[in-house]
């Protein structure tokens, strides 16, 4: 039920973003508005960040399946705490790619407004989600095991050797030592 609902919002929010980005832009940017030169150069930045931000999930995924879940449990559940691979340096990996997701939709709508203040808008909110959301979750299903590593790990890491992490090509999942 969780995962629908995260579902949801995320529709919501890319699908009223693009319509609320396009319905501003003809206001705010009537120069720009259906200027094939934005929508030609929107589209290759769109889809080069699209292709950044499915290496960091697909990576991230794969590494929570390989990980995090020991037993029969349903897909995108987890009842281990990760700690390996990209989750060594930040507590949300998979959030920090998720961010930019937006703003691929910005660029692939060619909306200065979506772009500018919308995308920028669902990325505070995703954060606030993280903090209200996420971490307490994750504080329920962990315990103290997850109060340590919030101690000691930080949301998101920018480090190169934190990127290369998030980036690095996982072949498949790896089996957590039972």
């Amino acid at each position: 039920m969780k995962a629908v609902a995260r579902i949801v919002v995320w529709l919501v929010m890319l699908v009223g973003g693009t319509w609320g980005g396009l319905a501003l832009d003809s206001k705010l940017f009537p120069h720009l508005h259906g200027n094939l030169w934005m929508h030609v150069v929107g589209f290759f930045i769109g889809a080069g960040v699209l292709k950044l931000v499915m290496t960091v999930s697909r990576n991230t995924g794969r590494t929570l399946a390989g990980y995090g879940r020991e037993g029969d449990l349903p897909r995108m559940e987890t009842n281990r705490l990760v700690t390996e691979g990209a989750y060594r340096y930040m507590r949300h990996p998979m959030h920090l790619g998720l961010l930019f997701f937006p703003f691929v939709f910005a660029f692939l709508a060619g909306s200065p407004s979506f772009v500018l203040m919308i995308a920028p808008l669902e990325a505070v909110f995703m954060l606030l989600m993280i903090k209200w959301v996420e971490e307490p979750e994750a504080i329920r299903k962990f315990g103290d095991a997850y109060l340590e590593y919030q101690k000691k790990t930080p949301w998101f890491c920018l480090k190169p050797t934190c990127l290369k992490a998030l980036f690095d090509k996982i072949e498949k999942p790896a089996k957590h030592p039972l």
